[in-house]
């Protein structure tokens, strides 16, 4: 699938089959992460790529917005420098992983922003780390529909030289 196509058809996915995610995708998932790009090329992400089932259970437990993280094959968890352009960085990574995972037929959704302070103790992310994100990852249990999303029209959110000017 091209970049546009992913970007247009990516849907967030809460449920997921009982059915291992490849390594070699996983693998891609990660690379994509830290191939992306950052302020100054800082970096300034950390990815714990989490499988074991108890720890999915208590990562779904901490994060009050993922409790399906729980049945999830795989989740990453995404810590972060606390530098200036950390989250700024970390959330190119993110969407990077996100749509790489999804080209490859895996689903994926972003939980958490922030309000993650007890996957660090579990995870042992070191005090100097801000967990930004869990990603569970895995194949969707029922169909998606492909691209089907509710957006605002291209008219109301782009605008040509000047605010105000019509784009289209």
């Amino acid at each position: 699938m091209d970049a546009f196509e992913a970007i247009r058809t990516l849907l967030a996915v809460r449920s997921y089959q009982d059915r291992a995610v490849p390594d070699t995708v996983v693998r891609r998932i990660v690379e994509a992460g830290r191939l992306t790009g950052s302020g100054m090329n800082r970096q300034p992400w950390h990815f714990i790529v989490v499988r074991d089932p108890a720890t999915l259970r208590r990562l779904g437990a901490l994060a009050s917005s993922g409790p399906y993280i729980a049945q999830a094959p795989l989740a990453i968890v995404v810590a972060t420098d606390k530098t200036r352009f950390a989250v700024s960085d970390a959330s190119r990574a993110i969407q990077s992983m996100l749509l790489t995972a999804w080209a490859d037929g895996v689903g994926s959704n972003w939980v958490g922003f922030g309000g993650l302070d007890g996957v660090k103790d579990l995870l042992d992310v070191p005090a100097a780390l801000d967990v930004l994100a869990i990603l569970p990852f895995g194949f969707p249990a029922g169909a998606v529909g492909r691209g089907t999303k509710r957006r605002k029209p291209l008219s109301e959110v782009a605008h040509l030289e000047r605010y105000g000017r019509p784009f289209d």
